[in-house]
Order: structure tokens, then sequence, then C-alpha cells
């Protein structure tokens, strides 16, 4: 524990220039940073449920979970944390003044400490892999029960883990309940240090992600914006380095489908610009949903280039290929795009939805490629039978329904742990 925290000490200053770096593309990154240190002025009220959601998609995963908090104990404090300005503008999108947010602070002890004497909540709900040694740690000391909601834990997170021997086992005994995605994430946990009867199989919770009937027709809008007669397919969530292979498929696609669109939708918003300039130095008529100009039969690529629509983008689409998985990014969750009865297509690279993404393979309904040739021909060809894209995208619509529940198991333990917590 003790090589650990030097080493964080040591490696602070780079971590907070690299967020400074990052600041320079996304200013938000460089405001609030006091909180990444556990420091800020207005506090909660002391002795509620602590929710830490990385990014924009556990925010979205854990909305239902939070939700009913507020409905079952309207008195409750709620503090939701997340480490991403994008998390951090989806909760406020989602939640307003409803309920205390902050970033999460670092993982140094003094860090943790200070942000636990400001927020002193009686239980710290975890949302999928955010394992942090210090931060357990203080949880134990001051009697803070942990529970890891949705766990996953891919085999090469599990190596790497193993590989820090006796702080990785310390540090995973400490995890009051695990409930876990799959079988194979529940015995990864196990294998790392939980005690087996703190870990439960509850199934991946992003199965009980409903949209709004809204969105729906907000959709039907979109695609009318775009064309209601020609073929058009998203790339959602794109990464560095996954553009360049989207526009070649996309070029051949052309060549089958002359009017298809491109509705390109980057996972990071300081890349928006990049991106932009990427599809036009490409020869790509170009259309940016920001711009609020219409798509003609012309535009080739509309670039979706706001935050919180891409739901609407993968409602109103034929076909989506779901980002970070041509690149080594571990993907993103397709069943935003299979609840909706779209049909999916993703690259190789999975890991952090492997269970998800080779169930829908195994019901028909998703396809894997490896690359843009491979990309372009699934693409191509579900875009010119519908009757195949129904076929694809009714039986993904069938797996999200079949799989729902995961919410109601975690509900479940979250209530057994506030019992146990007198709340």
């Amino acid at each position: 524990m003790r090589l650990y925290d030097l080493l964080l000490h040591l490696a602070l200053p780079f971590v907070v220039l690299r967020l400074y770096w990052r600041s320079l593309r996304a200013p938000a990154y460089r405001r609030r940073m006091a909180e990444r240190f556990g420091l800020f002025r207005k506090r909660p009220a002391p002795g509620g449920v602590w929710i830490h959601a990385v990014s924009v998609g556990e925010v979205q995963a854990v909305e239902p979970l939070v939700r009913h908090l507020r409905e079952r104990h309207p008195g409750l404090p709620v503090v939701l944390t997340t480490s991403t300005p994008t998390g951090s503008e989806r909760v406020r999108n989602l939640f307003g003044d409803e309920l205390f947010h902050v970033y999460f602070p670092y993982d140094l002890r003094e860090c943790v400490g200070a942000f636990l004497d400001r927020v002193a909540p009686r239980l710290l709900v975890m949302v999928e892999t955010e394992i942090w040694p210090n931060l357990l740690l203080a949880c134990e000391r001051r009697g803070i029960p942990a529970l890891l909601a949705n766990g996953r834990l891919s085999a090469r997170s599990a190596r790497g883990y193993a590989r820090l021997g006796r702080l990785a086992r310390e540090t995973f005994a400490r995890i009051d309940q695990v409930a876990a995605q799959s079988p194979a994430d529940a015995q990864r946990f196990i294998e790392l240090g939980v005690p087996a009867e703190r870990v439960e199989v509850t199934g991946s919770i992003k199965f009980d992600q409903r949209l709004p009937a809204s969105v729906q027709e907000q959709a039907q809008v979109v695609r009318r914006l775009w064309g209601s007669d020609r073929p058009v397919w998203v790339a959602a969530s794109t990464h560095e380095g996954e553009e360049e292979p989207v526009l070649k498929a996309h070029a051949a696609i052309l060549k089958r489908h002359p009017r298809a669109l491109l509705v390109l939708v980057p996972r990071h918003p300081e890349r928006f610009d990049r991106v932009a300039a990427l599809v036009r130095r490409k020869g790509f008529e170009l259309v940016r949903r920001s711009a609020g100009g219409p798509c003609e039969t012309e535009t080739q690529v509309f670039l979706g280039d706001t935050m919180g629509e891409l739901p609407l983008f993968l409602g109103a689409a034929d076909v989506a290929f779901i980002g970070g998985s041509l690149v080594e990014r571990g993907g993103h969750n397709m069943l935003e795009a299979s609840a909706q009865g779209v049909p999916v297509v993703f690259g190789p690279h999975l890991f952090n939805f492997s269970a998800i993404a080779a169930l829908l393979l195994e019901r028909g309904a998703a396809q894997r490629v490896e690359n843009a040739a491979e990309l372009a021909a699934v693409v191509g060809r579900w875009l010119g039978d519908a009757s195949e894209r129904s076929r694809i995208g009714e039986s993904g619509r069938k797996v999200a329904e079949e799989n729902r529940g995961a919410l109601e198991r975690l509900i479940r333990l979250v209530e057994e742990r506030l019992t146990a917590c007198g709340l």
C-alpha cells in the first residue's frame, strides 16, 4: 500500500498536466479542479448514499436506481459523482439540482479523506469497474459498506489486477457486495479476492434502460430531417483512429447506395472539430448538427456534434455501427440500438461488453467485423435488404426484453444494505 501511495504521489503532477492538456481542447476539464482533490464548499446532508458513475454510459445505466432511491426514500441524501465533464453534464441534464453532484476525488488518502469528511455517506455504490485501493480502505475504516453495481471485469483487466498481488487481493476483499453482470465476471471477482458469498450474478442493468416515448417521436422528426427515403447508418461513439476506416467504409457503401447518409457521432466533444475537418479532407459533403442547417440530398455525412442526442440518432437510423470496437477501447453499449430494433455491427475489441456482444451474436442480432472492408460489406448489404434488417433488429429487441430484471435484483441488494445501515 505504501508503494501504491508513493507511485500515486509521483504520478499526480503528470495526471494534473494531462488534465490541463485535455482542457486545451475541452475547457470543462479545467473547471472545478479542486473537486478532484476532495475540496468543495457546499456540502450535502450527511448519512446518505454515494453513487459513483464514471461517465455518460454509467450515469445513464444508474439513473433508474437513483430515481428509485428518490421515490422510495425521499429524505435520503443522494450524492452522485462522475470523473468526466460529459458525465457531469449528463447528471445535470437528468437531475438538475435534485441531488448533490461533484467530481470523483483522486485516490490519494488526503483527497479521499477530505471527500468523505465533507460527504459522510452511510453507503457507497460504485458502478461497473471502479476499484480504488485508498477509497475502499478509507470506507472500511469508517464503516462505510461498498457495493459494486453492474460489476464487470474483463479477462484482460483481471490479469492486470492479478499482477498487483497482495494489493489487489486486499483491495478486492474490502468490497462488501458485488452485483456481477455475468457468471464469468463473478468468477473473476472471486479469484481476485472478493469472498464468494459476497458475489451475486444479477445481470446487466443496461438491459433495463427504457427510453421514453418522446424519444421515438423525436427520432421520427430527425429521420425526416435526414430524408425518409434514403438509407441511413450511424457510426456511434467513435474514437481516435476509428473515423478513417468508417469513412473508408462509407465511400465503398456510396458506390452501392449513392444516396446513403452516414451519421457520424464521435465519443468525445473535444474531437468534433477535428473529425469535421477529417470528413471534409476526405472529400465528403458534410452537415453539422450544431449548425442547424438542412440535410440536403447531396449531404453524405451528418456530424452529430451535440450532446445527449445519440439515442435519437440510433432510433432514426437503419443500421448502427458501435464505436470503440475497431480500436482497442473495449466497445460501447450496443443495447441502445438493439433495444430500438436497429441491427448492430461492431469491431473485434469488445472486452467492456463481451457478454452482451456474445449474446447478441448468438441470437443473430448483430455481426462482428474486423476492418473497413468488412464493415462496408455488412452495412451495404443490410441497407439494401429491409427484410433482413427487420429480422436482425427484432432479434436484438427480443434479447433486450428477455434479459431485463437486473435492475430489480440490484435494487434488492441496495435495499438490503440500506436496512443493514439503519437507513
